[in-house]
């Protein structure tokens, strides 16, 4: 049995999966990075520093390139990708538990994930969240200005993501860990599973008894734990069809239809995943 032959079953013997995601799931959404040329703090100097919880309080220059940043992410062309896709799949086959993302992009839900169904760790940008009465308001508002305030009170408003020494979202931790418990499956796409303490139900679910599935281009932290692992590719994104090389059930596919997502197959959660090599 291949490896992905191995993970389809896993899945197909699953009814309560809890699916971690990490930045690796959205690369392919046109989600710029922060340290390229056209990377987000490249463009927004004091971005980077910004993103700690006491420079964005004290410094006004990073505050402006905070904002800037987020002016940048939301004018990028950002749309959910086959991977989000798959995963709402994943949900309407009544087979997840629970996604948890590391993710601040709201793709999940874009793609129809159910919000009562995800839990960001990290909180999100579509929201922005005033740091003296915690008002919450969409983020658009406040993208107007070069420096927002809050309408409410005057207080400093900032995205309501988590910056270097913040806490998680209060209910973020005992929820994932609660369905890591409950879980028969672990499913980890596109995530070192380095980052803490969110990684930390990994382990506590296999401990629970669950399978674990880990889908990611490198190493992770917990690969010695996978049940079964499967490496990403680059893809050069001038086709998908690149992505079908090598595969001769692709290949049969590709041969017969005109269009991928016309045979219930080949739109399996697994496959589509793999393929199109969201993993990294």
């Amino acid at each position: 049995m291949s490896d992905i032959e191995h993970a389809k079953r896993l899945v197909d013997e699953s009814s309560r999966i809890v699916v971690l995601t990490g930045a690796g799931i959205s690369t392919d959404s046109g989600i710029p990075d922060f340290r390229g040329p056209e990377g987000l703090w490249t463009k927004n100097p004091g971005a980077e520093e910004a993103s700690d919880i006491s420079v964005f309080l004290t410094d006004e220059n990073a505050r402006r390139g905070f904002w800037g940043m987020m002016r940048m992410m939301h004018q990028a062309a950002i749309k959910p990708n086959e991977g989000h896709h798959a995963l709402v799949r994943l949900e309407e086959r009544g087979k997840l538990l629970l996604l948890v993302t590391q993710n601040v992009d709201g793709l999940h839900q874009a793609a129809g994930s159910s919000p009562d169904a995800v839990v960001e760790v990290h909180g999100n940008t579509q929201e922005s969240c005033c740091l003296s009465c915690s008002e919450r308001r969409p983020i658009e508002e406040a993208l107007e200005e070069e420096l927002p305030c809050c309408q409410s009170c005057g207080g400093l408003l900032k995205a309501n993501v988590v910056l270097f020494g913040e806490a998680l979202p209060p209910m973020a931790m005992p929820l994932a860990m609660e369905a890591a418990h409950g879980c028969d499956l672990m499913l980890c796409v596109g995530s070192t599973l380095s980052v803490y303490p969110v990684a930390s139900i990994v382990p506590e679910a296999k401990e629970s008894g669950a399978k674990l599935l880990i889908l990611n281009k490198g190493p992770t932290e917990y690969d010695e734990l996978a049940d079964v692992r499967l490496e990403g590719r680059a893809v050069d994104g001038q086709s998908r069809r690149s992505a079908f090389s090598g595969c001769e059930q692709c290949e049969q596919f590709e041969q017969q239809h005109q269009q991928f997502g016309q045979c219930d197959e080949l739109q399996d959660e697994l496959f589509i995943l793999k393929h199109f090599q969201l993993l990294g």
